[in-house]
């Protein structure tokens, strides 16, 4: 049962805390399959996460399986196969967060598309040609040394002393079954020893982690890998804050000359520190209660309604609204109200074209989900390295060098129209010269690549080689690629 829900790579001995949330949740789907129950309700919150397309069809079969029995299965998912296999649909919307929460649609796949009001129905619907810009971008010349990162004799975990190539200023996507080497190649090898050499500013074979030998950093300027877990874990840790927008926001207050008049800095602005914020909360904007027996409750600040500042700071107001005002915007809101300040509005514009224009600029971090937090720290380090850019011509009058991205799975939790919205960001940053690697599952994502780099065949033991590397077209032609045929269907797609 666990070899059918894609699990039969893992070792009847490892530790649980190692598994991913997928693998675990599929570990207690597999648990149900052996116990024959019928006439049970099954809920399931995303379960092809972290799953290559052959390993969600055999899962797929699995959920069909389980209803066939008897039982019936609630499932939360934005993978379009499960929707397309399911008897029932329920789409809720329009939006996300504050601007979802209603029921939009509810029947069929053709009940969906055929309902204008459901963007996933037309999402659906559509028939994407790839590349959606028209063209990709030519990969270099082998011959070309300098625009290319060689890993040679990676052997990292079940890494089988593999040599690696990687287009630097282009899109690369790095795929394979669950467990094959993918995780293993960019966080065992490639992130830790072009982080030493770079550090280094010389090559040393002794900086070298999981390799034997790595070429082309010279073009690099940094790396930055993007993970899913938490951007923090107190109230006081927001979006504002942990994108730095915030520091300029608080600026931009003190400059005002109502604040001039009353002597007020940046500082009065900061709902961390005594002056401004509000002392009966703490600048919290709600107020804990310990009780007996009973879960803690939080009350919203009945001097400040929630708002974090007292009353004197709330007196400063910028276009009519305030410090506190602000903080309770959406990041599309925000965007839109500072579009007179560049810098401000840049970022926060990233943010929304990420699909996160939903989150309010002071909710608390622990409320975001892994998705949502890796998409703050993509925008964070999308501006970081748009900064950093800038510097570069200005002082040197040059190109600078590129940054190295390196994400995992960015696509988990999005609906298909984010995943587009995400493409183009990761475009963006390859149109301005940087260099991404990102490891994915989504078929649409592949299918945008420069080139590919498809690890396995199988997973564990059984993984651990380059199968096929290349273009989408490239690579969609291998014989021994398990993402191969997926591939070809959806490039073939009219």
């Amino acid at each position: 049962f666990l070899d059918e829900v894609g699990l039969g790579y893992l070792q009847l001995g490892r530790s649980a805390t190692t598994l991913s949330g997928g693998e675990s949740q599929r570990i207690r789907l597999a648990a149900q399959l052996g116990s024959n129950l019928t006439g049970v309700l099954y809920v399931l919150d995303e379960p092809t996460i972290g799953l290559h397309p052959r390993d969600n069809a055999a899962l797929l079969d699995t959920l069909v399986a389980l209803r066939n029995k008897g039982n019936s299965l609630l499932v939360v998912e934005h993978d379009e196969e499960t929707m397309r296999r399911s008897d029932t649909i329920i789409d809720l919307g329009p939006g996300a967060g504050i601007f979802g929460g209603q029921l939009i649609a509810q029947g069929s796949v053709d009940d969906l598309a055929r309902n204008p009001d459901s963007i996933t129905g037309r999402t659906l619907g559509l028939k994407t040609i790839h590349p959606v810009r028209g063209a990709r971008r030519p990969l270099p010349s082998p011959s070309a040394a300098d625009a290319w990162l060689h890993i040679r004799g990676a052997s990292a975990n079940n890494l089988k002393n593999i040599d690696v190539s990687i287009a630097i200023a282009r899109l690369t996507v790095i795929t394979g079954i669950s467990g094959s080497g993918k995780s293993s190649f960019l966080r065992g090898v490639l992130h830790p020893s072009v982080s030493a050499l770079l550090k280094l500013k010389r090559h040393s074979s002794k900086a070298l982690t999981g390799c034997s030998s790595l070429t082309g950093t010279d073009r690099l300027e940094a790396v930055y890998e993007v993970d899913q877990s938490p951007i923090g874990k107190t109230s006081r840790s927001t979006p504002a804050t942990y994108i730095k927008v915030f520091d300029d926001i608080r600026a931009l207050f003190a400059s005002l000359p109502a604040s001039r008049i009353r002597g007020y800095t940046a500082s009065r602005f900061s709902f961390n520190t005594e002056g401004g914020r509000c002392e009966t909360c703490g600048g919290n904007g709600v107020i804990k209660h310990e009780m007996a027996f009973l879960p803690t409750s939080h009350v919203v600040c009945s001097d400040c309604r929630g708002l974090r500042y007292n009353h004197a700071t709330l007196e400063i107001e910028y276009n009519s609204r305030s410090i506190g005002d602000v903080m309770n915007m959406t990041i599309s809101e925000a965007a839109d109200f500072f579009s007179s300040h560049t810098k401000i509005a840049r970022t926060l514009r990233l943010l929304a074209d990420t699909g996160t224009g939903y989150l309010r600029l002071g909710q608390p971090s622990p409320t975001l989900s892994g998705g949502e937090a890796q998409r703050l720290k993509l925008v964070a380090e999308l501006s970081r390295g748009v900064q950093r850019s800038e510097h570069t011509r200005l002082r040197k009058n040059q190109q600078p060098k590129s940054n190295l991205y390196l994400i995992e799975e960015p696509t988990i939790g999005l609906h298909p129209s984010d995943v587009s919205r995400l493409l183009e960001v990761l475009h963006r940053l390859v149109d301005d010269g940087h260099t991404v690697v990102v490891i994915e599952h989504n078929l649409d994502v592949m299918a945008e690549a420069d080139a590919i780099i498809d690890i396995g065949p199988e997973a564990g033991a059984d993984g651990g080689t380059v199968v096929a590397s290349g273009t989408p077209e490239q690579v969609a032609t291998s014989k021994s690629s398990r993402t191969a045929p997926f591939l070809k269907a959806l490039l073939a797609r009219p």
